[in-house]
């Protein structure tokens, strides 16, 4: 038996393929999902997703979203992700150095700008980590 796991975000159908388990880091911890599991929606946070198949492990970075498991089916809902192998550690410090000097500079605080740097600085540190945790 086998999960079918889709990762999407607005602009890409990230991942989608059939894998042996997934983790999915949620608002309320990590969650291991085997075949089987009981039905599932969840809210999803910055963080790591573990995928394993066939024994060997793949790694992506995502921020926020929902994962809804259904069957052996899941899905997961964010706003970003990316393959580990993908992560290029420069353009992801100076995009979160960018992000984080911009929310410094700000004199009017529109709420949907301080939300989208905020986004954008909490899915960076989710891609280092990603990344040196899996050397």
């Amino acid at each position: 038996m086998a999960l079918q796991l889709e990762i999407v975000t607005p602009e890409a159908r990230v991942y989608e393929d059939t894998v042996d388990s997934v983790v999915v880091p949620t608002t309320t911890g990590d969650i291991g999902i085997l075949p089987g599991h009981i039905p599932l929606v969840t809210e999803v946070d910055e963080g790591e997703i573990i995928v394993d198949k066939d024994g060997s492990s793949q790694s992506l970075a995502v921020s926020k979203g929902f994962a809804q498991c259904v069957g052996d089916k899941v899905s997961v809902l964010a706003e970003n992700a990316i393959q580990m192998e993908e992560i290029d550690e420069e353009a992801v410090l100076e995009a979160q150095q960018r992000a984080e000097k911009s929310l410094e500079d700000m004199q009017s605080m529109d709420p949907e700008e301080v939300e989208r740097l905020e986004t954008t600085i909490r899915f960076a540190r989710a891609q280092l980590i990603v990344k040196k945790r899996r050397r």
